[in-house]
């Protein structure tokens, strides 16, 4: 949902950028050589291969904590990827991205204070068509 009212937020460091680059770069590598139709497990595992190779620190399955009236629960919320600890990837092999899987990435840059998130669909023809840039 979005407003009429245009806010202006600090840029993003020139290293997110690149860092944001570098994740776009690696799956359309990915899914130029899967192409889609495959579960987003495999998705995740090549995606985490190829960044890997790249020299990131990757991390997936990340525990995103709640923390409700002072008390910190365990929700089950996990990311499914993290970069360098500045870039969340959210996957989906589905069919269309609906608003609430960018909804879902939202609330994480939030709950984790990260900036920049892509929600990422291998399930396109397309890869570019695909994937979805959000920043806090």
């Amino acid at each position: 949902m979005r407003s009429n009212t245009t806010r202006y937020y600090e840029k993003l460091p020139d290293q997110v950028e690149k860092l944001a680059t570098d994740v776009v770069d690696a799956a359309f590598k990915v899914h130029k050589s899967l192409g889609p139709g495959l579960l987003e497990s495999v998705y995740e595992a090549c995606l985490t291969h190829e960044l890997r190779l790249r020299g990131h620190q990757v991390r997936t399955q990340v525990p995103v904590p709640i923390t409700y009236e002072g008390v910190t629960l365990d929700a089950a919320l996990r990311i499914d990827v993290l970069i360098d600890d500045q870039l969340i990837v959210e996957l989906k092999a589905v069919d269309a991205l609906l608003p609430v899987y960018e909804a879902q990435l939202l609330t994480y840059l939030k709950l984790t204070g990260k900036r920049l998130g892509l929600l990422i669909n291998f399930n396109v023809p397309v890869i570019r068509n695909g994937i979805r840039r959000i920043i806090l």
